[in-house]
């Protein structure tokens, strides 16, 4: 790959809005002490609840199920922030409480500081409408609709012209890989398209929030896969706050800025993917991450080591040579005096070219392999392992910030297994 094109796995450039740049922000969504009992008898439910009895001792006197338990958190705008648990955990009841599909029994749901739970049916409407946005795990497409008039039918329902919905509706079908399935029906799609649909329109009215449902947990592995990534290309381009519900940890851990662990509707652990993992903070979620795949976890920018000795661009053949030999090394990057990445140069290369003459520009190799920061290890792991030489982790702007070889991944996993198993 040149260094003109595009990196390989490098994500769209946008205004960064992941979470360790926005703590300062207010937060978009606020739960607090939000209990959810299924039953009618929920006050004689939650008195036992207070005074100490047991789910299932409440269930048997009841007949009530304490299906959220005091739940509360923040979350910020622009961040994916991931609800995990097992089933029965609560996780998919939490996220239906927040657009009130489901009623929330007692405590608040605060939207741009303004509570849900509160709202009359009409203002929650139109907060569904403009604010919140629903993809559910089992697509709830029209059968009798077109894709186009699927997407388009938030629009519709709030009265915007045929041709304005469906102009928007094609912008959209474009962005999620859909452009020209606009006449088809959705019986004549696969899963993976499905999905794409659902989540064209979701997107179509513009929400602030987008509330998945297990969205991709009904598609096979690799369309799942690919529906990830998606996602993500989506989220940096976009920008939008999600909040997705999960039962796979490994789909927390690709996807989440923050993780959410539940278990019987009490949220027991919340930060982000490298938290959850080293510093768990009870059995329980010791036990949940014990088989956890660190590569999912590592980014280039935790594995990569000091791009040292470079060459500047503007130096000659005899100073590369010099400092290759002077280091033992193969190869060396070439770089410009603001550090973007210019190429590689090998030993023998440099010197042929200071017997020859030739000038360092002469033999520069500019197809090589570069990675960005935030590339996740099981990304990259093949491509650093089949390259015969360190590989270049790039930013988005072509500087280099430092390299990968082999030897750095193993000294990397190693060092975070002794993390996670010095707080067993």
């Amino acid at each position: 790959m040149k260094l003109e094109e595009s990196a390989i796995f490098e994500k769209i450039p946008i205004e960064d809005t992941t979470i360790e740049n926005t703590t300062s922000l207010q937060p978009i969504i606020s739960v607090r002490n939000l209990t959810k009992v299924f039953g009618q008898n929920w006050e004689r439910a939650l008195e036992l609840h207070s005074s100490g009895r047991t789910k299932d001792e409440i269930y048997e006197e009841t007949g009530s199920t304490l299906a959220l338990d005091d739940v509360s958190f923040d979350v910020i705008p622009g961040e994916t922030f991931v609800l995990m648990g097992l089933s029965g955990s609560g996780k998919s009841t939490l996220l239906r409480c927040i657009n009130r599909l489901i009623e929330p029994t007692e405590g608040e749901i605060l939207l741009d500081g303004e509570d849900i739970v509160g709202m009359g049916q009409e203002e929650l409407r139109e907060t569904r409408r403009s604010k919140l946005g629903m993809i559910f795990q089992s697509f709830a497409l029209l059968p009798h609709k077109t894709v186009l008039d699927n997407v388009a039918f938030g629009l519709e329902i709030q009265g915007v012209p045929a041709e304005e919905r469906h102009t928007k509706a094609e912008e959209v079908l474009q962005m999620v890989g859909l452009g020209g399935y606009g006449g088809s029906m959705p019986d004549e799609l696969s899963g993976g398209m499905k999905q794409r649909v659902g989540l064209a329109r979701a997107l179509t009215s513009d929400p602030d929030i987008l509330l998945m449902d297990e969205a991709f947990s009904a598609l096979d592995p690799l369309i799942r896969r690919d529906m990830q990534d998606e996602l993500l290309d989506l989220q940096q381009r976009l920008g939008k706050t999600i909040i997705f519900v999960t039962h796979d940890l490994d789909e927390a851990l690709k996807l989440g800025d923050r993780i959410a662990l539940m278990k019987d509707g009490a949220i027991v652990q919340v930060g982000t993917p490298e938290e959850i993992l080293t510093n768990p903070e009870n059995a329980y979620v010791e036990k949940f991450v014990a088989d956890v795949d660190l590569t999912r976890v590592l980014t280039a920018s935790e594995v990569m080591r000091r791009p040292e000795p470079v060459a500047q661009c503007t130096a000659g053949p005899r100073v590369a040579l010099h400092l290759m030999e002077e280091h033992d090394i193969p190869g060396i990057f070439v770089i410009t005096r603001q550090r973007m990445l210019r190429g590689r140069v090998t030993l023998d290369a440099a010197a042929e070219a200071v017997k020859k003459g030739k000038q360092l520009a002469d033999i520069l190799i500019t197809d090589v392999p570069i990675v960005a920061p935030d590339a996740s290890l099981s990304d990259i792991i093949s491509l650093i392992v089949e390259s015969p030489y360190p590989v270049a982790v790039v930013d988005d702007t072509g500087r280099l910030r430092g390299v990968i070889s082999r030897g750095a991944i193993l000294a990397a996993l190693a060092r975070k297994g002794e993390d996670v198993n010095a707080t067993a």
